[in-house]
């Protein structure tokens, strides 16, 4: 990993809040926009106050994520990478921060990702009164040795 702390959009795409992603789903295929636009954009499935998308417009554009520029009385927006670009710097930073920067582990890690979430589904059953079968129970237990919490992954999320 990089030893030297700079500051650059690479390391600031994974701590967006999910508001400020949304405005620039918006502003992407947009190209540049203003507040207005992008409140216009997000409005259909997240409607918000105008004041609440210019603070989250300023925001991204103190952390260098959007540029903007002054017309008339508006700020018009502009984003500093592409979607493809930001996609790419997510998924390194993923990469290097979850699996040691190999892409093997990630692929690894995918490929067994799908077989453990069908066998989650087995000891659920089991509940209702169906028998757990060995294989089932091993992959139950394997799984919730894996998550580190000593139950199945997933299951920290509801409450």
């Amino acid at each position: 990993m990089n030893s030297a702390k700079t500051p650059s959009p690479r390391h600031a795409l994974l701590d967006l809040a999910p508001l400020e992603l949304d405005c620039l789903n918006m502003l992407w295929p947009m190209g540049e926009g203003t507040v207005r636009e992008i409140r216009d954009a997000l409005a259909s499935h997240r409607p918000r106050a105008y004041t609440t998308i210019m603070t989250i417009m300023d925001r991204l554009a103190r952390k260098g994520i959007v540029e903007r520029r002054k017309t008339g009385r508006a700020y018009i927006y502009k984003p500093n990478l592409t979607a493809e670009d930001a996609r790419a710097h997510a998924l390194a930073q993923v990469i290097d921060s979850f699996f040691g920067g190999s892409k093997e582990l990630v692929i690894a890690h995918l490929d067994a990702a799908s077989p453990k979430a069908a066998t989650l589904v087995a000891p659920i059953g089991s509940v209702a009164g169906d028998s757990t079968s060995p294989a089932n129970a091993s992959a139950a237990a394997a799984a919730a040795g894996s998550s580190g919490r000593g139950r199945p992954a997933g299951t920290a999320s509801a409450k």
